[in-house]
């Protein structure tokens, strides 16, 4: 019997936004304590958005989008089409709000690999 060594990649999370958002800044800190929390003590990629050639490409909502390996943790913004260099607002269970709600954050973080799956 052969053994098989798997290697995971990091679990990836971006921040992107673009200059003069105050929403992204206020979630920064946030965010870091929620994923370490979490078990994902991972340094954040920030991806600043220049333009609106740049946020078409991204497929970036606004300001802030939060996307863990690749995936908006919004529910449902896989479908939309809105991109746009733009403040973000997010429909939360909160109301309206300019952060995406942290039980998404969470629910990511668990389904697409949480830190029992992925190497330090």
């Amino acid at each position: 019997m052969t053994a098989v060594r798997q290697t995971v990649e990091p679990m990836t999370v971006q921040v992107l936004y673009f200059d003069g958002c105050p929403n992204y800044e206020a979630l920064l800190p946030h965010l870091r304590e929620l994923l370490r929390t979490a078990g994902e003590g991972r340094d954040l990629e920030l991806v600043r958005v220049e333009d609106g050639s740049a946020a078409e490409r991204e497929r970036f909502l606004g300001s802030p989008t939060v996307r863990i390996d690749g995936e908006d943790v919004e529910p449902g913004a896989s479908h939309r089409t809105d991109f746009g260099l733009k403040c973000r607002l997010y429909a939360t269970p909160e109301g309206l709000r300019g952060v995406p709600a942290d039980e998404w954050i969470l629910s990511a973080v668990a389904r697409l690999g949480g830190s029992a799956d992925r190497s330090s």
